[in-house]
């Protein structure tokens, strides 16, 4: 009888191999592994192998002679530099608010210019050019170099947001340049620049495509600047402040801040207010900020403040035979004694004390102050002949007899007359520069 067959035996091979027996499942397991990380390999090699085959190839045909022959259009080359450009005379102020006109430095329209490309020297044309006004994204151009494109250009153009309004509005579009100049009335933006990835904006100004056949005129453009919101106006610093501003325009010094209270509590509430008493007694100011004021902080709202114009107003407070001048924010501008005028600088240094206790004296009585057409000149009088010019050393008793005494402020023929002076003094005589 035969034998009974194993149910893994197969029939039909011979009889050492049927007794071989199936993998485990666990080295099935291993191996199917292996293949995957195997395969895994060759997928993230596969590019770089390719890469290196295809700079390899690229690089044997470029160094081939006879493929530069066939193939000229391969050739990289420099572009021509432009023979002409466009430019903005003086770069927009900032900062921009959405809504608001936008102007220079000089508070006047933008103006665009043509000029020579190689040496910036002014140029124009016969015929008029029309010009277009783009906003480019802050990033252009992303590698510093002021030689782009037309395709790079026109690559970081921004338009508006989707159911927008177009993002710069006024002069805009079909602007004429005649004679080189171009000047933009109105322009303003109507978004802000918070959601680009630079966060900022650029205008730009090219010759509209197809209205010119010439050479090239290279596009203009600003700095990068920032958009902000217009209802960010409202808590905007002025560049320069004005006197009646309020004093939180200044740097450093937040709208009803810390700052703005302890100045409001020593009624110091516009920027005249502050210079005022900064320049009559700047330790007492700097004492009302406070510790959570830093010297740089400091510094820079300093700084800030003294920009303000301080306008033609000129104030006089008198004492005992001297009267001092203050403008408007009480610097000292000149000091009269016993009918001369001097400058501080100008003064005995044992008189100085007296004239700043005078300014002090006229800080304190502000609200008395007379305010007075023009600074008075040397009140010396000069006659002809053989009168006699009254000098300072009866009237001035902190003048040293033996002191140089100058007479200024005469012209040319004055200087030619013949008179006395009662002076015990030696005596200089300067005619007038």
């Amino acid at each position: 009888m035969a034998a009974k067959r194993r149910y893994d035996e197969d029939p039909n091979q011979p009889g050492d191999k049927r007794m071989k027996r199936l993998p485990s499942f666990s080295t099935v397991i291993r191996e199917a592994i292996m293949v995957k990380s195997v395969q895994n390999l060759f997928a993230a090699i596969e590019p770089l192998l390719r890469k290196v085959v295809q700079e390899e190839i690229e690089k044997g045909l470029l160094n081939s002679p006879r493929y530069i022959d066939r193939s000229p259009c391969m050739r990289i080359e420099a572009p021509a530099p432009s023979l002409y450009r466009l430019i903005f005379k003086n770069p927009p102020n900032t900062p921009i608010f959405t809504g608001s006109k936008i102007e220079d430095l000089e508070g006047k329209p933008l103006q665009i210019l043509l000029v020579a490309g190689t040496t910036g020297s002014p140029s124009s044309f016969p015929a008029p050019i029309k010009i277009e006004l783009l906003v480019l994204d802050g990033d252009f151009p992303s590698d510093g170099n002021d030689d782009w494109t037309v395709e790079e250009f026109n690559k970081y153009i921004i338009k508006e947001r989707a159911g927008k309004r177009p993002l710069l509005t006024g002069d805009v579009s079909n602007i004429t340049m005649r004679d080189g100049v171009a000047t933009i009335g109105e322009l303003q933006f109507t978004d802000n620049s918070s959601w680009i990835r630079s966060r900022n904006f650029r205008i730009a100004v090219r010759v509209v495509p197809g209205s010119y056949d010439g050479p090239r005129i290279r596009e203009a453009m600003t700095d990068k600047f920032v958009v902000r919101d217009h209802r960010g106006e409202l808590y905007r610093k002025h560049y320069p402040p004005t006197l009646n501003d309020e004093v939180w325009r200044l740097e450093k010094i937040g709208k009803d801040g810390a700052f703005h209270r302890k100045l409001g509590e020593n009624n110091i509430n516009n920027v005249q207010d502050f210079l005022r008493l900064l320049n009559v007694d700047p330790n007492q100011l700097r004492t009302i900020m406070g510790p959570g004021m830093s010297d740089k902080m400091w510094e820079i709202t300093i700084n800030h403040a003294k920009t303000c114009f301080r306008g033609d107003k000129i104030y006089s407070h008198g004492g005992e035979n001297v009267t001092v001048f203050l403008n408007s924010v009480y610097e000292l501008v000149s000091v009269t004694i016993g009918g001369m005028l001097y400058s501080l600088q100008e003064l005995p240094r044992i008189h100085k004390n007296y004239v700043l206790q005078l300014v002090q004296e006229a800080y304190q009585q502000r609200d008395s102050l007379k305010e007075v057409d023009a600074i008075p000149n040397a009140s010396l009088a000069l006659i002809q002949s053989e009168t006699v010019i009254q000098g300072p050393a009866g009237t001035l008793p902190w003048y040293p007899t033996n002191q140089d005494f100058q007479i200024g402020g005469l012209d040319d023929d004055e200087a030619s007359t013949s008179f006395q002076v009662e002076y015990t003094g030696s005596f200089h005589f300067e005619p007038y520069a």
